[in-house]
């Protein structure tokens, strides 16, 4: 099994009514920017150990670095709701921010939805992000308004089929199983790493019929379509009022192709960040979407020369 060079530390904050669990790296006095890293969807905070092993004992020693499970993953509580919305994100990241970093701006890195929510918050807080890094967070295909009525209408048809337990995540006899969807997932991901992740994906649970199964660590409602139609214009004024310097990361393979089937592609995509002021685009060889575990050492001197810059 993979061994963590650097392990981190839990920490259990109360934010908007949730407690939020937070891994974290290094001391809160470090002189330099707090380093913020977002995971993704149905992913965890610990997603990022193999990048921050891999960053150099200079700048790691000089850093504090926070990562939080978002609310319904993770170790974080799982909200009285029954689907989620990015604004919730957004709030909880304000919170997370005033507990840990204060007035002082951060960098902030966040891979797939988390690569989302820090766009958007780069663009609603510009003065709170020193530095933007966003990892293969694409956003959504555009949207008409006369979707609206069917979407609102899936929605209905989906919170109904999740309180009758048809949305379930499945489980598994053991956390090789885990291990095993892991890399089902991901095929680069190697079998130490899968396992390693398997422990901190899910957790063993005695179920009603009493037998010990592996549980993944979200909450099903994340599957909940966003009752709310994903509106490019918005998208676009956060991005043109975004301060921060941003870098982009891109994994070679073109993970918009297979989950959008041409309705939204990486050209549509690079034109809309167009309206990002400072922005800087680079692509990471022989990686797929969870790049910070294909590539941990090559996005990890990239991260680190971007933040590093003056």
């Amino acid at each position: 099994m993979y061994i963590a060079q650097r392990p981190s530390r839990s920490n259990s904050v109360a934010i908007r009514q949730q407690q939020v669990h937070v891994r974290l790296w290094g001391e809160r006095a470090s002189e330099q920017p707090p380093l913020v890293l977002l995971h993704g969807w149905m992913d965890v905070a610990a997603s990022y150990q193999f990048m921050v092993d891999a960053l150099s004992a200079d700048f790691f020693a000089g850093r504090f670095i926070l990562a939080p499970d978002w609310r319904g993953f993770g170790r974080s509580t799982v909200p009285a709701c029954d689907h989620y919305t990015f604004a919730d994100y957004l709030g909880d990241l304000e919170g997370l921010l005033d507990h840990f970093a204060g007035d002082r701006p951060v960098d902030l890195v966040g891979h797939s939805m988390g690569g989302n929510i820090a766009m958007m918050y780069a663009g609603a807080r510009p003065s709170r992000v020193r530095r933007l890094v966003n990892l293969e967070g694409f956003g959504m295909p555009a949207t008409l308004p006369a979707q609206a009525p069917t979407r609102y209408a899936k929605w209905l048809d989906e919170i109904k089929s999740l309180h009758r337990g048809e949305m379930a995540l499945r489980t598994y006899d053991d956390e090789s199983g885990v291990a095993a969807r892991l890399m089902k997932t991901n095929p680069r991901l190697s079998p130490d790493k899968a396992q390693w992740l398997a422990r901190e994906w899910s957790e063993p649970r005695t179920d009603a019929d009493g037998r010990t199964r592996w549980h993944i660590l979200g909450d099903a409602a994340h599957r909940v379509i966003n009752p709310q139609l994903f509106r490019v214009d918005e998208m676009l004024a956060l991005y043109a009022h975004i301060a921060a310097p941003t870098l982009m990361v891109e994994a070679r393979d073109d993970s918009l192709a297979g989950w959008w089937q041409g309705r939204f592609t990486r050209d549509e995509f690079h034109e809309r960040l167009k309206a990002v002021p400072n922005l800087r685009r680079e692509v990471i060889e022989d990686a797929g979407h969870m790049l910070h575990h294909d590539q941990p050492e090559t996005l990890a001197a990239l991260v680190e020369s971007f933040l590093g810059t003056d």
